[in-house]
């Protein structure tokens, strides 16, 4: 049984080899990469690097295994092009021990996340998981991203011209 097994990953592993022949076309192009959701660790960052730059997405818990910690990354990672648009930074803060700069300013209590704008101003604090969509709902409804809204469309109209 063992050496059935080894002669089918051999020959699994040895096929496509032989399917690319010298007169087979390349296959095709791989597609570029999309961006990578940016996700840090609170004790590497400052609120103030991203000042006017980027949106915030704090994620606090008293340990990584907190099952709303676990549920709201889950949250995020199914949908991360909905942050990466908005230009959001997740940061997360999960040692309580060792307190970050950004858990000393903001002074969570267990589980929470708290969502910051690009003026620095807290926008959002909640104290239970929340869908991706909800909170990109939020970030829309800011000034500061209404305004980013308004300037895609017409420079869209711009194009089209």
């Amino acid at each position: 049984m063992k050496s059935l097994l080894a002669l089918v990953i051999a020959t699994m592993i040895g096929l496509p080899a032989l399917a690319q022949e010298a007169g087979d076309p390349p296959p095709p192009a791989q597609e570029p990469a999309k961006p990578a959701l940016d996700i840090r660790d609170a004790a590497e960052v400052t609120l103030e690097e991203f000042l006017w730059v980027k949106r915030l997405l704090i994620v606090f818990a008293d340990t990584e295994r907190d099952p709303s910690f676990r549920k709201q990354m889950e949250f995020i990672l199914e949908r991360p092009t909905d942050l990466i648009e908005r230009d959001v930074v997740v940061i997360v803060d999960t040692d309580p021990a060792n307190p970050s700069a950004v858990r000393r300013k903001l002074r969570p209590r267990g589980f929470g996340f708290v969502l910051i704008g690009k003026d620095g101003v807290v926008a959002l604090r909640k104290p239970s998981p929340w869908e991706t969509r909800e909170i990109a709902r939020t970030i829309d409804k800011m000034p500061l991203r209404l305004d980013e809204i308004r300037a895609r469309k017409a420079a869209q109209q711009q194009e089209a011209r």
